[in-house]
């Protein structure tokens, strides 16, 4: 199996991680390619292996730093850092909070969705 972007928190299994995300993929591969054209390089030669599981781990790091954010978990000294870098990322070429609001939603949705499919297999 190749090299999982997903950091492996909690005891979370790579064959698992794998699953989940395919069954993921099946109804949400629009959300993920929209966000790989805000998170990923644009000026890549050749298109990045496993871009999925990369948008995967955006994902999740968006939904940790939102409970950050909503107080749910302490700051961490690198907590402001990740925070304007996913802004930063998102907010690429956007005119609006509501085009910003719209990714970041989407991006908590997809993780939200699967650590649900995660728990279930």
């Amino acid at each position: 199996m190749s090299e999982m972007y997903v950091i492996k928190k909690e005891g979370m299994e790579e064959e698992k991680i794998q699953r989940a995300l395919d069954m993921l993929l099946i109804d949400r591969k629009n959300e993920f390619r929209e966000l790989s054209k805000m998170i990923l390089p644009k000026t890549l030669s050749q298109p990045i292996k496993n871009w999925e599981q990369f948008v995967l781990k955006f994902c999740l790091d968006v939904s940790e730093a939102f409970k950050t954010w909503s107080g749910d978990m302490k700051l961490n000294p690198s907590s402001p850092q990740k925070a304007l870098t996913i802004l930063r990322q998102l907010s690429r070429d956007k005119t609006s909070m509501t085009q910003l609001s719209h990714l970041l939603n989407i991006s908590y949705d997809l993780a939200e969705e699967f650590k649900v499919i995660y728990r279930r297999l």
